[in-house]
């Protein structure tokens, strides 16, 4: 198996690349090819003792920056990282192509260059999020700020199919994010999509869900638009973070909080794991032809590590094909109702 993987995308880049890619060869067996400034690569390799067996490199010249705008960068910046590897992987060079690059330019460059799924006109992001009893799939958390009733239906048939396929979860539960749980409430819009994922085969959608008890954990995929997606998750990463260095002030506050922590320490080990967003590796963009894998810009080598293995995961459960299937039986079943 041949993991693409951009070697200039994110804040740590290519050190914390290099270091998460050496580190997937090693542990998950994969083959590893790297995009980007094969100069640059190889110093920092050689710099930081980094093994590249099992890791093949290819030289880009160009870059695409945070701040450039994602569809131009796409037509003009051939030579960059993202569209090169975007690139090999259409072409059959490559079996999933992972980057902590520009967000905005990855959900272009999988619609234009990789293609969607039939039924699919733009990828959805999805992520895994921690939460209280087990971590659930929220989708879409950002590239589609603006959403039809039938695209919030066909996220959640890919969500599910992701959830089963990459997480392990038989039957999993899906709800749709709301103002309130009555199926009364919310937009037009949102009353619509009920009505439509009440009907919707291959999904067990149990209704609406608040905002409040997302963080429960209690359902596996909790599907919106991409506007109210991102604000669910910059609110649940602001929140964990305040709360987690709350907490520390709090242990270290007197020598009270200090003894507590040596009897909570394992305790508060195991909560910092859990609310670790690098444990999840990244946001898959579901709904593109091959596995296409966002990386947090933040991304450290865990992180980039845990984004191949995602990448892995979906290769070995073809999880494009099964979401294709999925999505060709709402097809007919919509097909019948009109």
């Amino acid at each position: 198996m041949k993991i693409i993987v951009d070697m200039m995308g994110g804040d740590n880049a290519p050190l914390a690349v290099l270091e998460g890619a050496a580190q997937a060869v090693k542990e998950y067996g994969v083959n590893v090819v790297g995009v980007g400034d094969e100069a640059l690569v190889r110093k920092t390799a050689q710099e930081n003792s980094i093994p590249l067996d099992g890791i093949e490199l290819v030289n880009c010249t160009e870059v695409i920056d945070m701040c450039d705008e994602p569809a131009r960068a796409i037509r003009q910046k051939k030579d960059s990282s993202i569209v090169v590897g975007l690139n090999m992987l259409k072409d059959g060079k490559g079996d999933a192509f992972v980057s902590a690059g520009s967000t905005g330019a990855l959900h272009v460059g999988a619609s234009l260059i990789v293609r969607t799924l039939k039924g699919i006109k733009r990828p959805a992001l999805a992520t895994m999020v921690p939460a209280k009893k087990q971590a659930y799939l929220l989708l879409d958390c950002g590239a589609n700020v603006e959403c039809r009733p039938e695209m919030l239906a066909a996220f959640a048939v890919m969500g599910s199919c992701y959830v089963n396929k990459v997480e392990g979860r038989r039957s999993p539960s899906v709800a749709l994010a709301n103002n309130g749980a009555e199926e009364s409430k919310g937009t037009p819009m949102l009353k619509e999509a009920h009505q439509l994922l009440k009907t919707t085969p291959g999904i067990r959608f149990v209704g609406n869900i608040e905002p409040r008890d997302v963080p429960g954990g209690e359902v596996d995929v909790v599907v919106c638009d991409g506007f109210t997606g991102n604000v669910i998750l910059k609110l649940t990463e602001g929140v964990a973070k305040m709360l987690l260095g709350m907490l520390k002030q709090m242990f270290l506050a007197n020598l009270g909080g200090k003894l507590a922590y040596l009897l909570l320490k394992g305790s508060v080990a195991d909560l910092k794991h859990q609310m670790d967003s690098e444990e999840y590796g990244g946001a898959p963009f579901l709904g593109a032809r091959q596995p296409v894998i966002k990386a947090h810009g933040s991304s450290k080598a865990k992180g980039i590590k845990n984004a191949i293995r995602q990448a892995k995961i979906c290769v070995e459960n073809d999880l494009c094909g099964t979401m294709q299937s999925a999505l060709d039986e709402l097809a007919a079943a919509q097909k019948t109702e009109e």
